[in-house]
């Protein structure tokens, strides 16, 4: 008996085949090692950012909505319903500029999928295997969906890759969760794309709460939505990717099908996907990288700089230039490591530091420079630090691959450093090193409800 009725294509037939069945899957061991490292990252942005003006306005909203306590929201005391609790964690994650993200795809798919797959790993009582293979599906889908839409291009016609990616990301990873089987899976896809929207003015937003919504709470959200409403028995469009007034095609003047399901099982888009050592904005993190380097290498202190002159490609200059936030702030992040010999996740967000008269002063000896040089390189996002010192040295410093990014990926114990600063001032040291301790440990907990009490304030 045939799965699927003859009116769905064979490429969305295997698309659904593979969502459906990608639980049961067995995941290679480095790529299960990404996904702790990954659900780690993004839990900890969602607890920091809990205490982020975006991330209470999120906790503040949920609150008055109430709901059937079926998953909990990070860094607070609120149990609520799995679609709400997808809306506020997703927030939380982009509440700034903390979580991962995908450069082939345009995407952060951490900030959506994650939210998603936990809320839904929580209402259905999910083990944690099950967890870590929705979240590397999750990531397949997300960053997949995007570049069949041809990433760059959508992105630059005004689309919003990130909501596009994220709502079909999610949905993957709620579905799994879910236990859908293929035949449904179809509907989820459907579900996804009809609420997969969004235009790329998302970066005017100056006080990054719609931003926390547009890239993090709302494709959660949908997702779980999706994954919720077809569970429950909702039918819809039996093939959304082919036939007349498809999604791609709507969507794009040149998709690309064939991206849904290449490589799909043995090329794992967790793998490309990039970790922010630095919790500041991604023009800002190569800066630091070359900064911290050449005070490491030659011992150079704030009171030895004369000049710091940093060049990073038009784009990143313009977004990161003296701007009202301290961590999209490029002049200022470089001003605090210099003082402070590095940066962490309350200095990147400390805006009393903006009026500090010791910063202000370091400030006035840099220079941002835009360097069209910088502008099409591989890997993406690099920067060139030139110090002039007291004393007359040159100091010159160029990162080339980002620490942190799939071309310099961080190690284990950097990741865990990374989510031990933004962890234990809300939940304190020793939850802290639970809930670490716990994720890295995902295959030994049989119902991601446990970790509850350790991700509450």
């Amino acid at each position: 008996m045939k799965i699927f009725p003859s009116d769905i294509s064979p490429l969305t037939a295997d698309f659904c085949r593979y969502i459906s069945g990608a639980v049961r899957k067995t995941l290679p061991a480095h790529v299960a090692e990404k996904a702790k490292q990954l659900t780690l990252d993004t839990i900890a942005a969602m607890v920091s950012g809990s205490r982020l003006r975006p991330g209470k306005k999120a906790v503040s909203y949920i609150a008055r909505l109430g709901g059937k306590k079926e998953a909990c929201v990070a860094g607070t005391r609120l149990v609520t319903s799995a679609v709400n609790a997808a809306l506020a964690n997703g927030m939380l994650a982009h509440a700034d500029e903390t979580d991962d993200s995908h450069a082939p795809s345009f995407t952060h798919p951490g900030c959506s999928v994650i939210p998603a797959a936990l809320a839904m790993a929580e209402r259905e009582g999910r083990d944690g295997t099950a967890m870590l293979r929705a979240v590397v599906l999750g990531y397949d889908i997300c960053c997949r969906s995007t570049m069949a839409l041809d990433a760059s291009r959508a992105w630059h016609a005004g689309l919003s890759t990130h909501w596009f990616g994220g709502t079909f990301g999610a949905a993957a990873a709620a579905g799994a969760m879910a236990g859908l089987n293929a035949r449904r899976v179809r509907y989820l896809l459907s579900y996804a794309a009809q609420q997969a929207a969004g235009v790329s003015c998302l970066v005017r937003d100056p006080e990054h709460i719609e931003k926390a919504f547009d890239l993090g709470g709302m494709p959660a959200r949908n997702g779980v939505a999706a994954a919720t409403m077809v569970a429950h028995g909702f039918t819809g469009v039996a093939d959304v990717f082919s036939g007349e007034r498809n999604f791609l095609f709507a969507c794009s003047t040149d998709p690309k099908p064939g991206e849904l399901v290449r490589g799909l099982g043995s090329r794992f888009e967790i793998m490309n996907t990039n970790v922010k050592k630095w919790s500041v904005g991604s023009p800002i993190q190569a800066a630091l990288d070359s900064l911290l380097a050449l005070m490491r290498e030659h011992g150079v202190k704030a009171d030895d700089i004369e000049k710091l002159a940093v060049r990073v490609d038009p784009r990143g200059a313009a977004i990161v230039d003296n701007r009202s936030m301290p961590d999209i702030n490029m002049q200022h992040m470089l001003a605090v490591m210099l003082l402070d010999g590095t940066l962490t996740f309350h200095s990147a967000h400390d805006a009393s530091r903006m009026r500090d008269k010791r910063v202000l002063r370091m400030k006035k000896r840099i220079v941002l420079m835009s360097a069209p040089e910088l502008a099409d390189v591989r890997p993406r996002r690099q920067a060139i630090v030139e110090i002039t010192t007291r004393d007359g040295r040159i100091l010159e410093h160029r990162t080339r691959a980002v620490r942190g990014t799939a071309d310099n990926p961080m190690t284990r114990p950097e990741v865990e450093e990374k989510c031990r600063d933004l962890l234990a001032p809300i939940l304190g040291t020793r939850r802290a090193a639970a809930l670490i301790h716990a994720i890295w440990n995902m295959e030994k907990i049989h119902d991601l409800r446990k970790l509850r009490p350790l991700l509450r304030n």
